[in-house]
């Protein structure tokens, strides 16, 4: 795969497609993790006097232009932290795109309007999509695939672009792939990882592969609830995939087999109803063992035991990669399973990595120093494809 290192980019109108994909609150940006991570490869292609023309999806608008979707406050947030003006063309590829683009002198930097406001961004049908990566194309010289978070989509600026234009991979996308093959090949153990969030159907694949490589893996999150029933334990009203019973109860039974340790909550934190995460009214949850839920109660973060219990567990890791929050960590009286774990993996002399998604908006929301940790990925869905063996469309059109 080349890298920015490869091109010559002076004067040349450098299509970056990055992953701009930040939450929004009333059009205010609440994370901007995601345009920090990217904008080093745009400023060390300013400096190299290209001519930057960035490109991103936000949400999942219709394939047509809708205004809470628009990247405009992203445009102004990048301009801040680049520390110079980028400009803001109001479409994809429309005269807006056009003249911005042809405005740009060398060392200028322009974003373009959400592309997922194009139904040909996304399209299932291979000429539809390609028609719309030809119009992209027509804005730039070169390309560069820098949008991890977007890498396991077959879309038209991240799969059929790059087959139009000489390309290269970005920095973050080269981070990113060379940390993942630390989670691979070459592990250094034990190889600890610590699976969250709320579905057990979400991990399955990533779980099934995982079980080849790792030797212990921690459970938590409501998918934890799906793994409690498996073992014959009663859930109450918590988070609950029973057709996946089988299938856990398979997992569990090869890790016996392979002699991967297998840890679940042995406590958990229950209430009768959901918190209420905007006002954040003091949610008093009980503390309960595992095997011990109240059939009227749910399950919402692990409890004190089970956060010594793992701590304990990645005390001695070589490596981590942990994906998926330990309960709701929005409310901070859920949030000290989520807390537990993240502290734990700084605490460690291991190989740490964050899998983004909600992992990585938990370790900024809850105010720990990035910086603590080995890699904080910008691409949950990304890194756990990857995991899981399959190929990404993305990285495969970036390597052809």
């Amino acid at each position: 795969m080349k890298t920015i290192e490869d091109l010559d980019v002076a004067g040349k109108r450098v299509f970056v497609r990055a992953d701009l994909n930040v939450p929004l609150s009333d059009g205010r940006i609440t994370d901007d993790g995601r345009i920090r991570a990217v904008a080093p490869t745009i400023a060390k292609l300013v400096e190299r006097g290209a001519k930057v023309v960035v490109a991103s999806h936000l949400g999942r608008p219709k394939g047509a232009p809708d205004p809470q979707f628009s990247l405009a406050p992203v445009a102004e947030r990048l301009g801040e932290i680049l520390g110079r003006p980028v400009a803001f063309a109001t479409d994809t590829v429309g005269e807006s795109a056009r003249s911005a683009v042809a405005a740009l002198a060398d060392g200028e930097v322009v974003l373009l309007e959400n592309l997922r406001f194009n139904a040909g961004e996304t399209s299932k049908d291979d000429a539809e999509r390609k028609a719309f990566a030809e119009q992209l194309a027509a804005l730039a010289d070169l390309y560069v695939g820098d949008g991890f978070g977007a890498v396991h989509r077959k879309h038209a600026s991240v799969y059929d672009l790059p087959a139009l234009l000489p390309h290269a991979a970005g920095d973050l996308i080269a981070t990113e792939v060379g940390v993942l093959k630390k989670l691979t090949e070459d592990v250094k153990r034990p190889y600890v990882v610590v699976l969250g969030g709320a579905k057990v159907s979400d991990k399955l694949g990533v779980i099934d592969n995982l079980l080849k490589k790792a030797d212990r893996i921690l459970i938590g999150g409501g998918m934890a609830y799906t793994f409690l029933k498996a073992k014959g334990h009663e859930v109450g009203i918590s988070l609950l995939q029973e057709d996946q019973i089988p299938t856990v109860l398979g997992y569990l039974a090869e890790a016996e087999e392979r002699g991967v340790e297998f840890v679940l909550p042995v406590d958990v934190l229950v209430s009768a109803e959901f918190p209420d995460l905007k006002g954040k009214t003091p949610a008093n949850p009980d503390t309960v063992a595992s095997d011990e839920i109240p059939a009227d109660k749910e399950g919402l973060d692990i409890g004190p035991k089970t956060r010594e219990l793992y701590a304990a567990k990645l005390a001695d890791a070589g490596t981590v990669f942990w994906n998926g929050p330990m309960g709701v960590f929005e409310h901070p009286d859920y949030a000290n399973g989520t807390k537990a774990v993240a502290q734990a993996l700084i605490d460690s002399n291991a190989f740490t990595v964050v899998g983004g998604g909600d992992s990585a908006a938990a370790v900024r929301i809850l105010g720990f120093d990035e910086t603590k940790f080995g890699h904080i990925s910008t691409g949950g869905g990304a890194s756990l494809e990857y995991l899981e063996g399959k190929t990404l469309p993305g990285l495969a059109a970036l390597e052809g």
